[in-house]
């Protein structure tokens, strides 16, 4: 593999399992040093770091809540402490939780906006003060959802539907200062939480698996894939892009 991200730095924001920890591999993997961001699951973010190593990559394990502006600005400056200057930031810390619109309460909207949307917002901000000087690449991980709107969403599906709409904002506002930024919008992938959630079999996987092109859900290495190219030189004249990696369904 051609190592398209060589002394490049990476922040990967909640990139102790799933689709996270798949993409702090595919940096590593393509020269990248990674700062491999979790909130709880420090066990996890070590292992990844460890096989990362293993494998001749660099990779630091770093805390942060991504709700806490405070400990925000530790991630950022813990990350330019043990790498150096930021060239690539991965908004993929998320949470997700569906609820009828008669079950949804303030703390189910807040949880999401918190962390989707303001945590994004926030590691944004404190981090392209920290990026190298000729610019770089932002790649926010919105969902599929943003445009499918299955029932029972409305909450989640918001805050993806905002991801997009900032990604569109800030690929204008930080073009000046030769920063891309573009959204890459999953589809259903077999992750930890979604195997948690009890949604990777069942009448839910049945129904995307029907209603998908492709016939199947997705791979987190698929999403790592066009997150590496997103974030390398290859993706130089592409900016305010949200990029489908839904198996053809919208």
């Amino acid at each position: 593999m051609s190592k398209r991200l060589q002394g490049k730095v990476a922040l990967v924001t909640g990139a102790s399992k799933g689709i996270g920890a798949a993409i702090a591999t595919r940096f590593a993997e393509e020269g990248a040093a990674v700062a491999v961001n979790y909130s709880a699951s420090r066990e996890a973010a070590d292992r990844l770091v460890a096989g990362i190593t293993a494998r001749g990559g660099k990779a630091v394990a770093i805390e942060g809540n991504l709700t806490r502006a405070d400990q925000v600005g530790s991630l950022v400056a813990d990350t330019v402490r043990a790498l150096g200057a930021i060239d690539i930031l991965v908004n993929n810390a998320g949470v997700y939780e569906f609820a009828s619109l008669d079950a949804i309460t303030p703390d189910h909207f807040h949880k999401h906006f918190d962390l989707n949307v303001l945590g994004l917002l926030l590691v944004s901000q404190e981090a392209v003060r920290h990026f190298a000087a000729d610019g770089g690449a932002i790649v926010n991980i919105s969902s599929g959802v943003s445009t499918i709107a299955p029932a029972n969403t409305a909450v989640y599906t918001a805050t993806k539907a905002s991801v997009d709409a900032i990604t569109s904002v800030l690929s204008k506002e930080l073009a000046p200062r030769k920063i891309r930024v573009n959204a890459v919008n999953p589809g259903m992938i077999a992750t930890e939480g979604v195997i948690s959630a009890g949604l990777h079999e069942g009448d839910m996987r049945q129904w995307i698996e029907t209603v998908t092109p492709l016939g199947r859900i997705g791979e987190a290495a698929e999403i790592a894939a066009v997150a590496a190219f997103l974030a390398s030189d290859e993706a130089s004249y592409i900016t305010g892009e949200t990029v489908h990696v839904t198996g053809g369904l919208r």
